[in-house]
């Protein structure tokens, strides 16, 4: 089982030229809403469509044009708050934040400052050496994202596509209870499964649909305990801003040569001049972007357009009753109906197109584990080598489970059951049709296989009595019958023939 730590973990300790200093991370992680039109408008969110033309008047900042909330974003909001244990706000409020977005029409971005949707939650981490971290949720604010500006199609211009002005993101803000890059990553991977279970957002960080804002500050051995204990952030050192990462592999990179930039600065008697920085992944390193911003210089104000946004706790309870079983839920159940090891219920739930193949396996082979060894070991290498995804896979969990089920029956050996699944899986069929037109059944018949055992020993009569001086050998003749029977010979009738015949 995971030993759960909550949430003052052991920290990443790095060393300085003087000190040892530790690492405190906080994220910023921005979701796109998965819904089919904006936040504010009804304008497609469909990507990859012709620049502008997912442009409404709201969205071009048209005179006169009003913002109508979308409140089906509004319940896809409520059920991520749900998913993260977090509070649900009945109440909340849409703010103006000012300032110049080349990309946003408007002029300013309506979010949520001082009254957001969702309050305080909660992520369970798992980390790679069997422990697990409680990642706290400070809040879950509604808010629209900026259009997207092109700097390398012209020396001397640069275009716009506004299709992403007004698409709807949750920007999810956590403490800063992350103690390692790797803490990071496995942070965001945990978010991401959450909310792909929940269906409300797809995660895809390659399209940008999932990013995140990493603040990196270093503090001594002991300070992060006394933030804990005043909540004084002052404990916690300057922090930067890495913003936009979309990689968990430059996350993790990018904080460790930030917190090395950091140290090096403090070490050197410089102060860190808290800022937004971006990461170069062809240098490796954070570069100075601006100086960070504080609320006051975006000049907050409730939004005049939009009423404040009242819910009822009727509506919440019931988007509540239809949400999914979450990840830790199906892995613990992975782990108690099934007898699955918490390693292959955590590689199993990861996906929950994974969760529902392998569960389908196992209900109509009624074996748990050996539906759980063949998903993971067969059929995920299988589809790797073939580059698809589980929701791509030529073979069915119907055809699978009945490979298991001529295993168990004794009709197949397990070497039989590999060179079955090779062909299922390239050409299609049901499992024991094949296995009967190509005759694949395994023998059982103990005259045929002990008629096999007699001419090989007959054939190797020195073999012979070298076994019967040392029984370990006794595989050699195992391995010549299943040879001669190509590998239909029962291996257990083999290994009690076999061994009866030297003990005699």
């Amino acid at each position: 089982m995971l030993d759960v730590t909550a949430p003052t973990p052991k920290p990443r300790v790095i060393a300085g030229e003087t000190h040892d200093w530790e690492l405190v991370i906080g994220m910023e992680v921005h979701a796109q809403v998965a819904s089919n039109a904006k936040l504010f408008s009804g304008a497609s969110t469909r990507f990859g469509a012709e620049p502008n033309s997912n442009v409404a008047f709201v969205d071009a900042g048209m005179p006169g044009m009003l913002p109508v909330i979308n409140e089906f974003c509004v319940a896809q909001a409520v059920r991520t708050g749900l998913g993260l244990n977090a509070e649900i706000h009945l109440k909340s409020a849409f703010d103006r934040k000012n300032y110049f977005y080349p990309d946003l029409p408007q002029g300013y971005q309506i979010s949520q400052l001082y009254h957001p949707i969702v309050g305080e939650g909660e992520v369970l981490v798992e980390l790679g050496d069997g422990t697990a971290r409680v990642v706290r949720i400070e809040r879950i604010h509604l808010e629209q994202d900026a259009g997207k500006s092109i700097h390398d199609m012209d020396p001397s211009m640069s275009f716009v596509d506004l299709n992403r002005t007004g698409v709807a993101l949750m920007e999810i803000v956590s403490r800063p209870d992350i103690r390692g890059p790797e803490e990071a990553a496995a942070y965001i991977v945990k978010l991401r499964q959450i909310m792909r279970y929940l269906g409300t957002c797809d995660g895809n960080m390659q399209n940008g649909n999932l990013r995140a804002d990493v603040n990196v500050s270093v503090c001594r051995p002991g300070q992060y305990e006394k933030y804990q204990e005043t909540q004084d952030f002052g404990h916690l050192g300057t922090r930067c801003e890495i913003k936009n990462m979309n990689s968990m592999r430059f996350i993790q990179a990018a904080i460790d040569f930030e917190a090395r930039r950091q140290i090096a600065l403090l070490e050197r008697g410089e102060a860190v001049v808290q800022e937004t920085r971006l990461y170069d992944p062809d240098r490796g390193e954070t570069r100075s972007m601006r100086s960070k911003e504080e609320a006051h210089d975006y000049r907050y104000f409730p939004d005049p357009d939009l009423l404040p946004l009242e819910i009822e706790q009727g509506w919440v309870d019931e988007i509540a009753a239809g949400l999914p079983e979450l990840p830790d839920a199906k892995k613990a159940r992975f782990v108690d109906e099934f007898g699955l090891s918490d390693y292959d219920a955590r590689v199993l739930t990861a996906d929950t197109d994974a969760a529902a193949y392998f569960e389908a396996v196992a209900d109509a082979s009624g074996n748990g584990k050996a539906s759980a060894n063949w998903v993971i070991n067969n059929l995920f290498g299988r589809l790797k080598e073939d580059e698809r995804e589980i929701e791509d896979s030529p073979m069915t969990p119907a055809q699978l489970a009945s490979i298991l089920r001529l295993i168990e029956a004794g009709d197949i050996s397990g070497k039989i059951a590999k060179d079955l699944f090779e062909i299922v899986y390239a050409e299609g069929g049901d499992p024991a049709e094949i296995v009967d037109v190509r005759g694949l059944r395994q023998v059982t018949d103990t005259g045929a296989i002990e008629a096999a055992v007699d001419e090989i020993m007959a054939a190797n009569p020195t073999q012979v009595e070298k076994a019967k001086d040392n029984p370990k050998l006794a595989g050699w003749f195992v391995g010549q019958v299943m040879k001669a029977t190509g590998g239909k010979a029962n291996p257990a009738v083999v290994n009690q023939i076999v061994a009866g015949k030297l003990a005699g």
